[in-house]
């Protein structure tokens, strides 16, 4: 899809009539039928209009232009793409990034530079690198770009017309260097230099049949780009499939096998609770069906493991790890395989809360993951769901197959990878709480795993601390008890979770714009080494696995000794979505520790602040073989 296209200029006169922008919100309107916000209607004129007078100086007179490309699968547009033929002859195009930048500072994160965007300064991605991201997807994406003996050519920079760019700014900096030299970054007084590098590569002009074969072209995965995913995966030795994950993997090749040559749409449900391995057998899914030549795509609905695939895999697959949300605009079946790790986190719709009212979709996004895809595979804890606006659960993804007449199969994950292997202590927290009736109604202890009990959030922290040398990997997290305030205007974050005498920070917020050196954002927080610095939260920790977890289990659930039952107290729960959730807010608290417990690979630390509860849980537990850590308990309560 895109806003506008057309030849040079037509699209020069435009921008000189004043016409350029009324022509985007209309072509806007009539694609997404609601009107575009004024200032990105503001925007365009400004840009539009510093681009043209470019294009016009360059003497760009035979050229097609391409105006708002949205790119594949993706939310995300061009904002400007010019094509023609090179000295040559052969087709090329250049995408050039917009920006209305004045001035911008340093950010201490790899690829990021501080500006001001939306009344706050914000880490925002070098115009170089963000450009050239777009430039490898769409060349990964779109055929026209990869298919036949001459793909079109597709070169990228920016320009940032509102700012001058000097020999010491920060847009320059050493380590920006490479990417710069691939896609250079041009200011207000680079005109010079825009126009020739423009001309350098479109010299020859003719730009009509060239636009043409990117308008008539089709989206799909290149080979490049799934050869590149699946061997990225396969190189990761952590990923590897044993036992019955094997099993399951083949048996759900041979139901996608059977499903493209059959043509029946095909639904799979693969249910395991913490540490069976289902994110790594979802990831290796995705690996073999790209190795395959299919068309996969892993979605998943958290943000943080989400971005953390993107570094780990590179941002270079982004375009097949996407977001659930991702799918409200595909067409029917255009992908072979749809693989949604974390489905207990599908929502009622795609829509949130920056979601415009006249934007807003009443189609549930279960419907938009299943209509895009031949086989859907679903990867799901059914007591996982901790926000009551994710309602992913397994009676309800067939519900919805079954309306769609897809065959539905399933299959259980049971081995445990996490806790050092005790299946026991996972099923000991589902049975302790609650939530699943187990054998496991006594913790005896198992040698590999450690369960301790620590009197206070001191004692528990230091020996948090003590384990994270080398590669072990051990994080604090809590109950979310406490408020989460935005960072202080220097970046450093709040203190505000609060026991006593003893203080930490919330992991930061998603979107906290700018964060002093050594804080990761949310999305980092568990795999960035600064994360040991802050007590994570359940949306940030929901997903992760590390080698030694510590849980502070807050007021908002308790046990009454007298009625011998769980107690949720809203008033002491800082999390608004749940605290306002009449009828589930006890299952959804339950759940938040359950999950939270079982983050540890070898070790599990818990600091009670209600002492009943705690007297509860060691009541539940074998105490020979139990370590306590003996010191005062100040008094929480």
């Amino acid at each position: 899809m895109r806003l506008y296209a057309g030849m040079s200029v037509p699209f020069i006169e435009d921008t000189v009539r004043n016409q350029i922008a009324r022509k985007l919100s209309d072509a806007f309107f009539n694609y997404y039928g609601y009107p575009p916000a004024k200032s990105e209607v503001a925007s365009w004129g400004n840009s539009l209009r510093a681009m043209a007078q470019v294009v016009q100086f360059a003497k760009l007179d035979d050229h097609g232009v391409v105006v708002e490309y949205e790119l594949p699968s993706s939310s995300r547009r061009l904002d400007f793409m010019i094509c023609g033929r090179n000295a040559a002859d052969r087709d090329e195009a250049v995408i050039v990034e917009l920006k209305q930048w004045s001035e911008c500072e340093a950010a201490d994160a790899e690829g990021l530079v501080t500006t001001w965007v939306g009344g706050k300064n914000r880490e925002l991605a070098h115009p170089s690198v963000q450009v050239g991201q777009y430039q490898q997807y769409l060349a990964d994406t779109h055929s026209a770009f990869y298919e036949g003996d001459h793909p079109i050519r597709l070169g990228a920079c920016s320009y940032l017309h509102n700012y001058q760019i000097r020999p010491s700014d920060v847009l320059l900096a050493p380590k920006f260097s490479t990417t710069i030299a691939n896609y250079p970054v041009f200011g207000s007084d680079g005109v010079d230099g825009l126009a020739d590098y423009l001309r350098s590569r479109l010299e020859a002009g003719n730009g009509q049949p060239v636009l043409a074969r990117i308008e008539q072209s089709k989206y799909r995965p290149s080979r490049k780009l799934m050869d590149y995913v699946a061997d990225t995966i396969a190189d990761r030795s952590p990923w590897v499939l044993l036992d019955e994950q094997l099993v399951v993997f083949e048996k759900i090749r041979a139901v996608v096998a059977a499903g493209v040559n059959h043509g029946r749409q095909h639904v799979v449900i693969v249910r395991g609770g913490p540490g069976t391995g289902k994110s790594v057998l979802a990831i290796n899914l995705l690996s073999r069906f790209l190795a395959d030549g299919r068309t996969a795509h892993y979605a998943t609905g958290s943000r943080a493991f989400t971005q953390t695939l993107w570094k780990l895999v590179g941002s270079r697959a982004k375009p097949v790890l996407k977001y659930f949300n991702s799918y409200r605009n595909a067409l029917p079946g255009e992908i072979d395989v749809l693989i949604c790790d974390e489905s207990h986190r599908i929502r009622e719709t795609s829509n949130d809360r920056f979601t415009p009212k006249v934007k807003r979709s009443t189609e549930p996004q279960i419907r938009e993951l299943l209509r895009a895809t031949k086989t859907a595979v679903f990867f799901i804890d059914d007591r996982q769901g901790v926000r009551p606006n994710e309602i992913g659960s397994t009676d309800y993804i067939k519900q919805h197959a079954a309306d769609l007449r897809a065959e539905v199969l399933e299959f259980e994950l049971e081995v445990q990878f996490r806790c050092s292997g005790s299946a026991g202590f996972v099923n000991w927290i589902s049975n302790t709480l609650g939530t699943e009736r187990t054998a496991n109604q006594l913790w005896t202890g198992a040698e590999a795993f450690e369960f301790i009990i620590f009197p206070t959030p001191e004692s528990m922290e230091a020996a948090i601390r003590a384990k994270a040398v080398g590669a072990v990997t051990a994080r604090l997290t809590a109950g979310y008890c406490w408020q989460w305030s935005d960072p202080n205007a220097d970046g450093t974050l709040v203190d505000d979770v609060v026991i006593g005498g003893w203080r930490k920070p919330w992991n930061a917020r998603p979107d906290s714009g700018r964060l002093a050196k050594g804080i990761p954002p949310a999305d980092l927080w568990a795999t960035d080494p600064g994360g040991i610095e802050q007590v994570g939260c359940i949306y940030t920790a929901q997903g992760f696995e590390v080698d030694y977890i510590g849980v502070i289990w807050g007021k908002d659930l308790t046990y009454d000794l007298d009625t011998q039952s769980w107690v949720g107290n809203r008033q002491e729960c800082q999390d608004r979505s749940v605290r306002q959730k009449k009828a589930d807010f006890l299952q959804l608290i339950k759940n938040t520790y359950r999950v939270l417990l079982s983050r540890g690979m070898k070790g599990c630390y818990v600091c009670f602040l209600d002492k009943n509860t705690e007297r509860f849980v060691r009541s539940r537990m074998d105490l020979l073989p139990i370590r306590m850590v003996a010191e005062p308990r100040p008094p929480y309560g």
